[in-house]
């Protein structure tokens, strides 16, 4: 398991936690109460700030019950949280539901937080790629 140092910005807020042994997110929760109509998105503070060791990263990812019980997603889902990064995290929820707002109230869980280690990669121009079976073949390409 990967120690990650946390800020609480809020004594009030739940540190991320996983509901489940085994799951890849831990939950993380709002730091106010709020409403979105339907279409609105919003950025929603969480009350946390983190330093993940370098060749880390944290994605932000959207709960699966929001989304399909009530229409709410992230808009830039997966959000980066990049290992330089010591502000609060804050999650841009979007209500995809065309006709119900919804409200969340201060502590409620509003997404998923996933930690993974990435590789940096070092770019080589060249002038021609090497082949592959699938070549230029692109959206829907495979025929799914």
């Amino acid at each position: 398991m990967k120690e990650v140092l946390i800020k609480r910005l809020d004594p009030d807020i739940p540190l991320p936690s996983y509901a489940k042994a085994g799951d890849a997110g831990a939950d993380l929760a709002t730091r106010i109460d709020f409403t979105i109509n339907p279409g609105e998105r919003i950025l929603v503070p969480t009350g946390i700030s983190i330093a993940l060791p370098d060749g880390y990263v944290a994605l932000v990812h959207p709960r699966s019950g929001l989304a399909v019980k009530h229409g709410v997603s992230i808009v830039n889902t997966p959000g980066t949280v990049d290992a330089g990064y010591r502000g609060e995290l804050q999650v841009i929820l979007i209500n995809l539901d065309k006709n119900n707002s919804i409200s969340f109230k201060k502590g409620d869980r509003i997404a998923q937080l996933v930690i993974q280690q990435v590789e940096r990669a070092q770019f080589v121009e060249v002038s021609e790629l090497p082949g592959s079976e699938r070549a230029t073949g692109g959206f829907g390409s495979t025929g799914a």
